[in-house]
């Protein structure tokens, strides 16, 4: 990593993971995934990008029916990301195009407890 890419107190940008839960109805699932895969390819040759996962409920009751996990190097990298114009209208097109609101929840995460398999 270069110093350009440092906060002022010299640490690295921590990596960060970006979670998106959505409100939609059921029986639009399926073409909203389909256009979401559009959308998570422009991201996946962003800077920074380092995964992605798109969780559907088992449960057609499920409040949220989808969950988007995305992993990024740094903040920095995710604001660079989604501010590309293109993927922002995409991303509005794809809330436009259902019969019934589609609701996402995005906020970015820091671990803060890990557990892994003993």
């Amino acid at each position: 990593m270069t110093t350009e890419n440092l906060p002022a107190d010299g640490t690295p940008d921590p990596p960060v993971t970006f979670i998106n839960v959505f409100e939609i109805s059921a029986d639009e699932l399926d073409a909203f995934v389909e256009k979401w895969e559009e959308r998570a390819r422009l991201m996946r040759e962003k800077p920074g990008f380092v995964d992605s996962r798109m969780h559907r409920a088992r449960s057609s009751d499920s409040r949220f029916q989808l969950v988007n996990v995305s992993h990024w190097e740094s903040q920095e990298a995710w604001e660079a990301a989604t501010a590309d114009p293109d993927f922002a209208s995409r991303t509005r097109a794809a809330r436009e195009r259902t019969a019934r609101p589609v609701t996402p929840n995005p906020a970015v995460y820091d671990v803060v407890v890990e557990l892994t398999a003993p």
